[in-house]
C-alpha cells in the first residue's frame, strides 16, 4: 500500500470512530461499528466503488466478497444531492432471477416510484448459475433457496457490505434503510429483519413468507407483508405449491402467512386486533398499530394475481394470471415505510 493509499485509509478510519460514544437518538450504533471495521479491508476493493456518486442515474458494482466477487446494482433519484441525509430501498431479486430483472421498471416499478418519492434503490444480486439469458441466482434465507441456501452463503454479510460502501458514495440516510423482495427475495428480508434489525426500519416482503431458521431481533422491526391468496407458490396457508416442485431443491415448505403474521406481532410485541385499513375491490390490508417502541404489522391480501407482484407487469409466458391490480405494492410500501418516521 503507497503512502497516499495509507493515509486516505487511515484518514477515513479515524473519521469514522470518531463518532461519539453516546449516539443521537436513532441512530444505528452497530451500523457505524460495522462501517469502522470493514473500512480496514478497503484497500482491496476496486477505488472505483467508492468513489462518491454526485449525479442521478443508475450504477452498477461488483466487489470482492469472501471467495469470489458479487454484483448490485444502484439507482439514485433526480432529487439526490450530496449532504443531505436520503433514504434507501433494498430490493432482491426472486429465486432464479437477477438484479437486472428487478431493476426493470416496467415490471416493478421501483425506479419510478424512486424518482417520484425521492429514495435511493439498491438491487443486489444473489448466487447462483449463468445461463445464457442471466443469472439463476437465489438468496440464503434460511430454510430456503437452492444453491444459496445449501451453501449457506453470507448473504446477509454481503448486504452489510453494500450499505458499508454506500455510506462512502452517497449521504444515506442510516434511519430510514429498508428491504423489500420478491419470492425469496421477499424471504430474504425476514431474514435481514431478523439479523440486521439495528440496520433496517422496515420490511415489505411481497410473496414471500418468514422462512428463518431463528429470529431474535434486537429491536421491534416494522413489517408489511403482500401476499395473494391464489399463490400456487408460496401458499397463503403453508407448503409448497403445485408450480414449486419443477425443482424441489429450490423451494421449501413455506410457512403460511397467518404464522408469519403471527410472529412479527409477538416478536414487536403489538397488542390487541388488526385493524381494517384499506378496503378494495380485490383486496384489503390489515394493521397492528399498537406494538413497542413505535413498530407496526400490516398484511395486505390481494384475491387475484398469484405468485406476483401487485401493481406490476409479467411479460407473457412467465405465468398464466396476470399481478393484482387492486393495489400497487410501491404505494402501500412507501406509505407505511414513511409512516415510521
Amino acid at each position: 500500500m503507497n503512502a497516499y493509499r495509507l493515509m486516505g485509509l487511515v484518514v477515513a478510519v479515524a473519521a469514522f470512530i470518531a463518532v461519539p460514544a453516546r449516539a443521537e437518538p436513532g441512530d444505528h450504533i452497530g451500523l457505524k461499528a460495522r462501517i469502522a471495521k470493514r473500512l480496514l479491508d478497503h484497500e482491496k476493493t476496486d477505488p472505483a466503488v467508492l468513489a462518491p456518486i454526485t449525479k442521478p442515474g443508475d450504477y452498477t458494482f461488483t466487489i470482492p466478497f469472501g471467495d469470489g466477487k458479487r454484483s448490485y446494482m444502484v439507482h439514485v433519484p433526480p432529487q439526490y444531492r450530496a449532504g443531505t441525509k436520503t433514504p434507501v430501498v433494498m430490493a432482491f431479486h426472486g429465486g432464479g432471477g437477477s438484479m437486472e430483472y428487478m431493476a426493470k421498471d416496467k415490471y416493478y416499478g421501483l425506479n419510478t416510484k424512486s424518482d417520484q418519492a425521492g429514495f435511493i434503490v439498491v438491487y443486489p444480486n444473489g448466487t447462483g448459475a449463468i445461463r445464457a439469458d442471466g443469472n439463476l441466482a437465489t438468496w440464503n434465507a434460511g430454510a430456503c433457496c437452492g444453491g444459496a441456501r445449501d451453501k449457506n452463503v453470507d448473504d446477509v454479510g454481503f448486504v452489510r457490505q453494500i450499505l458499508v460502501n454506500l455510506n462512502r458514495q452517497l449521504t444515506i440516510d442510516n434511519n430510514r434503510i429498508f428491504a423489500t423482495g420478491m419470492s425469496n427475495g421477499g424471504l430474504m428480508s425476514h431474514r435481514l429483519a431478523c439479523e440486521m434489525a439495528d440496520t433496517f426500519a422496515a420490511i415489505a416482503p411481497v410473496a414471500g413468507t418468514d422462512n428463518t431458521l431463528s429470529c431474535n431481533p434486537s429491536r421491534p422491526v416494522s413489517v408489511i407483508e403482500f401476499h395473494a391468496v391464489n399463490d400456487t407458490h408460496v401458499l397463503f396457508n403453508g407448503g409448497a405449491g403445485k408450480d414449486a416442485f419443477r425443482d424441489p431443491t429450490k423451494v421449501t415448505e413455506f410457512t403460511s402467512v397467518p404464522e408469519t403474521i403471527a410472529r412479527w406481532v409477538k416478536r414487536n410485541q403489538c397488542t390487541g386486533s388488526p385493524r381494517r385499513v384499506k378496503t378494495v375491490p380485490g383486496a384489503y390490508c390489515d394493521l397492528y398499530d399498537s406494538c413497542a417502541d413505535g413498530a407496526r404489522v400490516q398484511l395486505c391480501v390481494t384475491e387475484t394475481g398469484g405468485h406476483s407482484w401487485p401493481g406490476g407487469f409479467k411479460p407473457a409466458g412467465r405465468t398464466t394470471e396476470p399481478p393484482s391490480q387492486a393495489i400497487f405494492a410501491n404505494d402501500e410500501m412507501w406509505s407505511f415505510f414513511m409512516a415510521r418516521d
